[in-house]
């Protein structure tokens, strides 16, 4: 995943987002008159933020009555955009599900309200030319991962990985069009299509064949906001859901926004990341779109408690998430439960 922007900026402007109570920590010389509501990305904008780009571009916050504004991230925005919900700077952001668990067993009381991508996108691609078919025969290869993330730990946790170095990764497809014998950590529809894009082989072997699938792009808020702000929690929903369902059904306009923001996502590619990005969102009967359950949830809490990387018990999975603002007949009333529930 790569972008124009430099990060550092991101950093800076992200550091400046709050909710109306200012930062006394807030460095000097950074400007504290910030939107009334930021939406922190855990990465630059691609076709797995459409959802909400579409509902910033489409309209659709401005007529919930919520002024947002799309913050790019970058390398190091998955955990700085936990950080910053923790410390209350910012109120929502985008993030994963295992991330979520990890920081309810540090204290910071994050929720889940919406889970556009139901399926994980989390791949690992290496060289067609390398004869590897599945994880199971990742061998011979530098692999460019977060080896410190749950699903690089459930890769070591389950395979046998011969012969594999594991180095820092960095965000880009440089060095996998330059090294026959390197792989690398991605998502199905980014890293992929732009290795392709410029002459390489990738094939892509998916971390959910090894039976790790957390939820991903979730909609993340705090308990806090919950409590004190359920009718602005349940707008923020409502009208990313309704951007998700805008995306899904034609992404080329908001496309052409994202591109603007990250013309490292060429349009093919942008075109490319929605399609194959579909049936990852698609939800079954019983469940709405960004809609989740706790069985999913309770498995990847015993996940992540099998890997040592949080006690056992300490994490309650249904608190990890809420269901209660997506839009139905009966959403204001269970906002109101909602927000009672976390008192």
């Amino acid at each position: 995943m790569i972008n124009r922007f430099c990060f550092l900026v991101a950093v800076g402007l992200m550091a400046g987002c709050g909710t109306p109570t200012p930062d006394s920590s807030q460095p000097p010389g950074l400007s504290t008159t910030v939107p009334s509501e930021v939406l922190a990305l855990n990465w630059y904008a691609e076709a797995e933020h459409g959802g909400y780009v579409a509902a910033k571009e489409l309209g659709y916050y401005d007529e919930a009555g919520v002024d947002v504004t799309v913050q790019p991230g970058g390398p190091g925005a998955p955990t700085l955009v936990i950080q910053e919900l923790a410390a209350g700077r910012i109120r929502f952001a985008i993030s994963n599900a295992d991330l979520v668990v990890l920081s309810r067993a540090r204290g910071a009381k994050l929720v889940a309200v919406a889970a556009p991508l139901q399926q994980s996108p989390r791949c690992i691609m290496v060289h067609e030319a390398s004869g590897i078919e599945n994880l199971q025969q990742l061998t011979d290869v530098e692999l460019a991962i977060s080896d410190t993330r749950p699903f690089a730990l459930w890769m070591k946790k389950q395979l046998p990985l011969t012969n594999v170095t594991m180095v820092p990764y960095a965000g880009l497809v440089g060095e996998f069009l330059q090294k026959p014998n390197f792989a690398q950590q991605g998502y199905v529809f980014s890293e992929p299509f732009v290795a392709k894009e410029k002459g390489g082989d990738p094939k892509v072997l998916m971390l959910s064949d090894i039976g790790f699938n957390p939820y991903a792009s979730l909609l993340v808020t705090t308990e806090d906001t919950i409590r004190e702000h359920p009718e602005l929690v349940q707008k923020m929903v409502a009208a990313s859901v309704r951007g998700w369902r805008s995306y899904l059904d034609d992404p080329l306009p908001v496309n052409q926004r994202i591109h603007a923001d990250n013309n490292d996502m060429t349009p093919e590619a942008l075109v490319f990341g929605a399609e194959a990005m579909l049936p990852l969102c698609a939800t079954s009967q019983s469940v709405p779109l960004c809609g989740m359950e706790l069985a999913r949830w309770q498995s990847l809490v015993e996940q992540i408690e099998q890997l040592g990387e949080i006690e056992v018990g300490a994490v309650a999975a249904a608190a990890c998430f809420s269901t209660d603002f997506l839009p139905g007949e009966s959403s204001e009333k269970n906002a109101a439960t909602a927000a009672s529930s976390v008192q």
